[in-house]
């Protein structure tokens, strides 16, 4: 008989965030394929897990999936988390995840954490319609979602690193005009957490003056039907 995949997320920041669940589960899997062993190990120990890490992401995944569906298909119970959050969401996952599904491996997604969401509601903008875009590409095909998201009407959540923050921002500024409303969300249920709202002319004089650290999350209105 089939085994079954777990899909858990954990905390973005505050441990506090992780849920009796999860806790279980992790307790009771026979080992949890961990995006970084060192920071899940943080976590496990906090919560006195002792189940057996193993190393799945984003550079080895396509070597280890076959090797996971066997287990799986053998009857093993695995867990799968990240860094932080929900995993593959912007994350390692979905290709384990595609390969359960194309195997009738039993699945099951927790619900918990994640920055996508708080962001959103933090932003003042409209949520009941938005389009999540993740990490843009860097390089090839960079501007030309820039200019297909210019009509986007609905809300857009990005997800970026403090190092290319400015970037993004007045790349948002030149596709998307000067008034349009940003916001800017860092370091989530951190002590530190901050959100920055205003037009991205506003929002980029305010980074040009303070330092820009941590998880990001950017929220982007949309075009004015």
């Amino acid at each position: 008989m089939s085994g079954k995949l777990i899909v858990v997320p954990t905390p973005i920041g505050n441990l506090e965030d992780m849920t009796l669940r999860a806790v279980k589960v992790l307790n009771e899997v026979d080992i949890i394929l961990s995006e970084d062993t060192r920071k899940t190990s943080i976590l496990t120990h906090h919560f006195q897990i002792k189940t057996k890490l193993e190393s799945f992401h984003k550079f080895n995944e396509h070597k280890h999936v076959e090797r996971i569906i066997d287990r799986l298909k053998a009857g093993e119970k695995i867990a799968l988390v990240s860094d932080a959050g929900t995993p593959a969401i912007s994350d390692p996952g979905y290709l384990l995840v595609k390969h359960c599904v194309d195997n009738e491996i039993d699945i099951e997604c927790l619900p918990g954490a994640t920055a996508l969401i708080p962001a959103i509601v933090l932003s003042g903008l409209p949520n009941d319609k938005f389009v999540f875009e993740g990490f843009l590409p860097q390089k090839k095909g960079r501007q030309k979602r820039f200019k297909e998201l210019a009509e986007e009407t609905r809300t857009m959540v990005f997800y970026e690193s403090p190092f290319r923050l400015m970037k993004l921002l007045e790349q948002i500024q030149e596709f998307f005009g000067e008034e349009r409303r940003v916001s800017v969300s860092r370091e989530l249920t951190k002590i530190y957490e901050e959100t920055i709202r205003g037009t991205v002319v506003e929002v980029i004089a305010y980074y040009k003056s303070n330092t820009i650290k941590g998880e990001l999350v950017i929220v982007v209105e949309g075009k004015k039907e």
